[in-house]
């Protein structure tokens, strides 16, 4: 993509604390700040992170221009101390993360930075609206492909995105988690998303009569065609008028030619039974039939279960929008901080909401595989020093119910996060959307069926160590403070 400067695309506070801490003496202070959810999208098991890319894109691209630090000044609240500072700024820190594609569940850090405290404030918003939103889209568009069972999943919902950065990142995530493709051709531009498409009903129209306008689409591409056929009337004049477009240019003996039809209303499940039976008896049963018309997972779950003859899904509104809950809850919360020594001081937010009640302490996770079936188990969240014996059975709490352990035995345990800057270097080789997409594919192999279901799905286990357990138990104890 394009680069454009997002340093000022931030939190109007970030840059008042960022501010003070200079004004206060803590503008060397190293902090530690995680991201992590509370809540599944559509109560889900699981959800798939997203959008690490960006803010690669974003860190290694952060500076302040000269109208910046201008229109700051204009503000009349920041000192010109803290202009000069941000004349000479840039991105010193050390950022982990979770791969893209990765299922990740609540309260585990998907991200965590370690910084002087102005840099880890002022990063804080772009990094939350990347993680967020492509954590959604992917999310959602996971759900819609497991729904699919094997048929192409399109993302068609660039015309009602959330700006042009919704369609285009939107497409990317919705590709990592799963989709075959967009129709969004500058996400295919930029990045390799693979952009497709065929007509719209305006096409049909153009022409004196439906047969023409499909009669000529054969002509012009000969190699593939896709009719849209419910302009008018699906049964009555489309799929005849598809099958009478292909005799004239075709033939059925043509197994070369991708041919497919597409249904965009009605009742799909209904129409496509009766289409296949049309196509079959012209002797085209290898012609495609694909479905769209705000399609979500439980529309496609609901017509395949009913029947419906459908080959590829294309999937608009409410896979973009993800619109049956528009809203990852991707929060930036302080976890610690060090003192003159280095020495890591935790650091816990309390509330009366218990969800809201953070994990203290630098921290890493660790997901916990079966060694015989390479299921995932569960998740631990420990303290970023603690390394997990494998060879030794652990017992994790049930998260259904507190008062249950479990014993696991015979696994392997992974670290999941991964350092992508260093010192504001990056040291992470990020992989390329191929990479991403089939990594995403392997790690939800690793779900059970329990978790990944749509109803009333199983709470995958998420764990802290008894190391992290006793920091966080000693804090609440002392109202957010070690003894």
């Amino acid at each position: 993509m394009t680069e454009k400067n997002y340093t000022l695309l931030c939190d109007f506070y970030e840059l008042t604390m960022g501010n003070g801490y200079l004004i206060s003496g803590k503008k060397d202070q190293i902090c530690y700040f995680d991201v992590f959810f509370r809540h599944i999208p559509d109560n889900g098991g699981y959800a798939v992170t997203a959008g690490l890319q960006q803010v690669i894109e974003y860190i290694n691209g952060l500076h302040f221009d000269g109208d910046d630090i201008e229109f700051l000044r204009k503000k009349g609240v920041f000192s010109e101390e803290f202009l000069t500072y941000l004349k000479n700024f840039y991105f010193t820190g050390d950022i982990w993360a979770i791969p893209e594609g990765t299922p990740v569940f609540p309260h585990e850090p998907v991200l965590t930075v370690r910084a002087k405290a102005p840099e880890a404030q002022l990063v804080e918003t772009f990094i939350l609206l990347s993680l967020n939103h492509q954590s959604l889209i992917a999310t959602k568009s996971s759900r819609i492909v497991r729904a699919a069972k094997g048929r192409a999943v399109s993302e068609f919902g660039s015309r009602r995105a959330q700006g042009a950065d919704g369609a285009v990142l939107g497409a990317r995530a919705a590709y990592i988690a799963g989709a075959a493709g967009t129709a969004c051709a500058l996400s295919d531009k930029e990045y390799g998303v693979p952009a497709g498409g065929t007509m719209a009903h305006s096409w049909v129209q153009m022409f004196d009569s439906e047969y023409e306008a499909f009669d000529t689409y054969c002509k012009i591409y000969p190699k593939a065609a896709t009719l849209l056929v419910d302009t008018y009337n699906v049964l009555r004049d489309g799929v005849p008028d598809a099958i009478k477009a292909f005799d004239n240019n075709f033939g059925p003996e043509r197994r070369d030619v991708n041919l497919g039809i597409r249904i965009d209303s009605g009742d799909i499940a209904y129409l496509s039974r009766r289409a296949r039976e049309m196509l079959d008896k012209a002797g085209y049963p290898h012609c495609k039939i694909v479905a769209s018309n705000s399609l979500d997972e439980f529309m496609i779950r609901d017509i395949l279960n009913q029947g419906a003859c459908i080959d590829a899904f294309g999937v608009g509104e409410r896979l973009i929008t993800s619109k049956s809950e528009p809203v990852f809850d991707g929060v930036y919360k302080l976890a610690a901080v060090e003192d003159d020594r280095g020495k890591i001081i935790p650091k816990i937010k309390i509330s009366e909401n218990t969800s809201k009640i953070t994990n203290p302490h630098f921290k890493t996770v660790y997901r916990l595989f079966d060694r015989k079936t390479g299921k995932a188990l569960a998740d631990q969240i420990c303290v970023y020093d603690e390394v997990i014996d494998d060879d030794k059975p652990l017992e994790i709490f049930d998260p259904d119910y507190t008062w249950k352990r479990k014993t696991l035995s015979d696994f392997k345990a992974v670290k999941l996060m991964k350092q992508i800057f260093k010192d504001g270097e990056l040291v992470y080789d990020m992989p390329d959307i191929e990479e991403i997409k089939k990594y995403c594919n392997s790690q939800m192999e690793t779900l059970w069926d329990e978790v990944t279901r749509f109803e009333n799905p199983h709470e995958y286990y998420v764990d802290l160590s008894e190391k992290l357990w006793s920091v966080k138990k000693e804090m609440l104890d002392n109202n957010g403070r070690r003894q």
